[in-house]
């Protein structure tokens, strides 16, 4: 199954029913009157969120909804059918945008929620509606109204409570295996991981959190390199960010420096996304020679400046990753409950996330249209490189 994770729709909601112009007429009654009925409503549009699926694919091959519209009315008093309601299943943590108007319609973030997205049509009135003692045959009806229609961006962001940053090759895929039951592919080469992958872990019987690694990111992904840049959005619902950094790189390259690479490519992106809390995770400590460990470590968090959490692991020997889960899901249940305590915390962490959604959803289509500039510029057919449907994967949630 492919992997997409942003999928353009149109919707239609129903068309109400027209009111009826009819009269009585019946043997042995010797004065009918008005006996028309109303319209049925339209159907109205709602997606709803299914935790059984895990990508938009099905939405990239058929963009175009309508619901069905109310029926009109009869006569005898007979009021038409209501049309019925269209629901469109989407997975769990998808957000709706208005395309037309930029708004953003919702965010479907719980099994079996519902969002209306398009308000069916009022039904017509039939001409019973208008008698009165002095308009005894009225022959006044009004027709249905019609259905909302709207052009709607689905985007899809893994629910996750930590993800996971860094350049290719840093040992996320390795440290999400070490900690979970996810096994994402892993590789002594770049870009080995194409796509998100998450990890459920479980640190009691009854303590888990949900763990996300997207691709890694490398100089100048927030100019359009490489693929991290394009499932960076899926971080903006995470509380935390683990930045790995590899202590002993096979390029020789300097861990500070990578370090900083990736900082700068996250504040190009998103500044809010930038300012979530962070921890450093120095990774590989198994290659570096026992009696250099500290001294390098140190070195490291001294050159960066760094001040937040700090946590050597070796993820492949699954040293020091029991550590550091069980820390990340003591903040977790920290964070839930102040946020219990004050509603207010809630809402600023709700308007971070869009804020970060919003940056993000501004940037990539920036880098969208600068692609698409180059492409109309060397009078080349549009290809669309940053299509999402480019792999065929599966997300699994695995405990």
């Amino acid at each position: 199954m492919k992997f997409v994770d942003e999928a353009p729709i149109y919707v239609q909601a129903g068309k109400g029913g027209n009111g009826c112009l009819s009269f009585r007429r019946e043997k042995f009654v010797e004065k009918g009157g008005p006996d028309g009925g109303d319209g049925g409503d339209g159907g109205s549009v709602y997606l709803v969120a299914d935790e059984s699926l895990n990508t938009l694919v099905d939405y990239r091959y058929q963009p175009r909804y309508k619901a069905e519209s109310g029926e009109p009315g009869r006569g005898r008093n007979c009021t038409g059918a209501k049309g019925e309601d269209l629901e469109l299943k989407v997975p769990v943590g998808t957000t709706v945008i208005d395309t037309d108007t930029g708004e953003t319609l919702g965010d479907l973030t719980e099994h079996g929620e519902r969002l209306m997205v398009a308000q069916g049509g009022w039904h017509g009135l039939g001409n019973t509606r208008y008698k009165s003692s002095t308009n005894r045959a009225p022959r006044q009806t009004t027709n249905g109204t019609p259905g909302e229609e709207r052009n709607l961006k689905l985007e899809l962001k893994v629910l996750a409570d930590v993800g996971m940053l860094g350049l290719p090759n840093a040992g996320k895929s390795t440290f999400i295996r070490a900690v979970s039951a996810a096994k994402p592919k892993v590789a002594n080469y770049p870009f080995t991981t194409l796509v998100p992958n998450l990890g459920v872990v479980q640190v009691e019987r009854h303590r888990s959190f949900v763990i996300a690694d997207i691709p890694g990111l490398i100089e100048g992904a927030a100019e359009g390199a490489g693929l991290g840049i394009r499932f960076l959005k899926h971080l903006t619902r995470c509380r935390v960010l683990l930045h790995l950094v590899d202590l002993a790189p096979f390029d020789g390259s300097d861990p500070v420096e990578n370090a900083r690479a990736i900082e700068r490519e996250l504040s190009s992106f998103s500044p809010t996304l930038a300012s979530r809390e962070r921890w450093l995770v120095l990774n590989k400590t198994d290659l570096v020679p026992a009696a250099e460990l500290d001294a390098r470590c140190e070195a490291i968090v001294d050159a960066l400046g760094w001040e937040g959490p700090v946590f050597r692991v070796a993820a492949i020997r699954k040293e020091g990753t029991d550590v550091l889960a069980g820390r990340l899901m003591d903040y977790l249940e920290e964070r839930k409950e102040e946020e219990d305590a004050n509603p207010e915390l809630v809402e600023a962490e709700l308007e971070a996330q869009r804020q970060m959604q919003r940056e993000a959803r501004q940037r990539i289509e920036e880098l969208r249209e600068a692609h698409r500039a180059r492409r109309r510029a060397d009078h080349d057919q549009d290809d669309d490189d940053w299509d999402d449907d480019d792999h065929d994967v599966d997300i699994e949630y695995r405990h």
